[in-house]
């Protein structure tokens, strides 16, 4: 087994840059001590992505003087790649016998041998180290016989269980399972991401992408065209991770500014008049020849820069599976597991949207007054995706009032009022016109919510003696690590939750709008004191803020005890149901 790593870290290492390993010396650093107790305790400090085989720890004395060592208390290990392995500096308490005919004090000369390896892929040789102690022979037991013919076992405290977060537990199993399982994992992960708001806008997109492509489409091409997109993602979620995990800098969030917004939705806007027939949008006849003479088809390029900018701008989500490999790489430079632990997750995450456009090539009709009707659907969903990205940088009030205008828009187009029309276009126009003119209402009316617009009509309850309040108290905004830890400091005392928070990160409002709203939720969080990190700005110390609690982006939902202290292990990463986010709370 151990050949095997050496052998796929090399075969990484020929992919990227040189690493720089320790010397021995700077690896291991052994020590030993001898208590009064005559308990001698000895220690490997090991350096950072350096791990000790358990097997080839040995612990000796030399026996001329008639003392032996009886037993060692050890650390518990952990497998890693098939082997039983320490990955933190292993401490070691050794208990003395001696024969029945010594007495006085002697001289014993302890020795300490281990060996151990490199995440970088280099096993040092075996290594060893002498310390010299004066035993009281006094205060050791008798060697009885019985102990004679037993060989020294290992006996194993078990050490307290520490409780993990999500998003360790998840870099933790990159370190500990094999490869397969990895990319496996990861692969299941994405699939249960591709159900959540992060993926959705992206059905829109790569459907508008394949009905664009006109009549005569093949299945063939149709899932050719669609596995360029998911591959462009792909490559897109891997590059912008591995950065993030080395670097610390989320490439996602930093594209999550207004100029990058209004001209990605400009696109949509563009591509959406493309369908309604204004003008068909194409790359130069000389371009196309060019590459077509290379070979190339006409159309995946372009497929695949929409792939790979969706995955950067349209869906920033950051969610635990995400965040745990982002973590495991930071934590050990290793970007060639972690990045194909991304790949994987970012594959899993395609796979349904290579069904949907192989569905939107196959089940496309053919062209006559459908056809027509289809593309111009499409076209409606380009212009929801447009005022979707718009409402991460607008106002409530202006994307209300879009969608509204294009609600409207579109329902008009279908003819509500037509009496020869089919019954279930008609029926689909009205709920539509009736929706839309609800939103304009509401939003005219000052309503922020998109599933109540006309809940401001609604009678306000008078109570004379006092105030119902069923919503959470208002989270106090910080952008700076100053500022969060005078909070923290003037909060000693308290329970304290930190939400981290950006306006353009979709289930940061799924949080608020869904989780957050649950009465019983919002009562349980009114015992906290509530925090909003607002990184919505990436600004220098919002970037400060976040990489010193090692947030890569939002949303992040970190607890303090009441002396201010961070308790990692019930830190919360991506979006989280109201019940369960609930029971979280009342582990706290």
């Amino acid at each position: 087994m151990k050949k095997i790593v050496m052998l796929l870290s090399f075969v990484g290492m020929l992919f990227a840059a040189p690493p720089k390993f320790l010397m021995p010396e700077e690896a291991f650093i052994p020590s030993a001590s001898i208590g009064a107790d005559m308990k001698i305790e000895a220690n490997v400090t090991i350096a950072k992505d350096i791990y000790l085989y358990a097997d080839e720890m040995k612990l000796e004395v030399d026996e001329k003087d008639g003392i032996s060592v009886a037993k060692f208390d050890a650390p518990v290990t952990i497998k890693h790649h098939d082997e039983k392995v320490y990955l933190e500096s292993p401490k070691f308490l050794v208990t003395l016998q001696k024969d029945a005919a010594v007495s006085g004090v002697k001289t014993v000369v302890f020795t300490l041998s281990f060996q151990g390896c490199s995440e970088q892929g280099l096993c040092y040789e075996p290594q060893s180290k002498n310390f010299s102690f004066d035993v009281d022979s006094a205060k050791l037991s008798v060697k009885s016989d019985k102990t004679k013919s037993l060989d020294i076992t290992i006996v194993e405290e078990k050490a307290p269980t520490q409780e993990l977060s999500q998003t360790d537990a998840i870099a933790d199993t990159i370190k500990s399972e094999s490869v397969l399982f990895v990319l496996l994992t990861f692969l299941g992960f994405g699939l249960l991401l591709a159900m959540t708001p992060c993926v959705f806008p992206m059905i829109p997109i790569i459907s508008g992408v394949i009905i664009s492509q006109g009549e005569g489409l093949s299945t063939k091409k149709a899932f050719a065209l669609s596995l360029v997109y998911v591959l462009s993602m792909a490559v897109a979620y891997t590059i912008a991770g591995v950065l993030a995990g080395l670097f610390g800098a989320n490439l996602q969030a930093a594209l999550q500014t207004p100029w990058v917004i209004y001209s990605f939705a400009l696109i949509f806007v563009a591509l959406a008049f493309s369908m309604f027939g204004f003008y068909e949008l194409k790359l130069p006849d000389k371009f196309v020849t060019k590459i077509s003479s290379k070979g190339h088809k006409a159309g995946y390029l372009g497929v695949a820069v929409m792939g790979f900018l969706s995955a950067l701008i349209v869906g920033p989500c950051v969610a635990a599976p995400l965040a745990g490999a982002l973590v495991y790489i930071g934590q050990t430079g290793d970007a060639l597991l972690g990045g194909m632990a991304l790949f994987s997750l970012s594959i899993g995450m395609g796979i349904p949207l290579i069904v949907v456009g192989v569905s939107a090539g196959k089940f496309m009709p053919k062209p006559g007054e459908w056809m027509t009707m289809v593309t111009a659907v499409f076209g409606v969903m380009m212009l929801g995706v447009a005022i979707w990205m718009l409402s991460r940088i607008v106002d409530m009030y202006v994307t209300m009032v879009l969608y509204a205008v294009l609600g409207l828009g579109f329902a008009l187009y279908l003819n509500p009022f037509e009496r020869e029309g089919h019954i279930f276009k008609r029926s689909v126009a009205l709920v539509l016109f009736a929706y839309a003119t609800a939103l304009f209402i509401g939003a005219l009316g000052g309503s922020t919510s998109m599933s109540k617009p006309l809940e401001f009509l609604k009678p306000q309850a008078q109570t004379s003696n006092m105030s119902v309040n069923t919503g959470h108290k208002a989270f106090v905004k910080v952008t700076s690590l100053k500022e969060l830890d005078a909070l923290l400091e003037k909060n000693k005392g308290k329970k304290i939750m930190l939400d981290f928070y950006a306006d353009w990160c979709t289930s940061c409002k799924e949080l608020e709008e869904v989780t957050f709203a649950n009465a019983a939720v919002a009562a349980k969080m009114n015992e906290f004191v509530l925090i909003q990190a607002d990184v919505t700005a990436n600004t220098a110390e919002q970037k400060e803020l976040s990489k010193k609690y090692g947030v890569f982006g939002p949303p992040a939902l970190l607890f303090f005890d009441t002396n201010a202290e961070l308790i990692k292990a019930k830190t919360i990463i991506g979006f989280v149901p109201a019940d369960e986010f609930l029971a979280h709370l009342n582990t706290l």
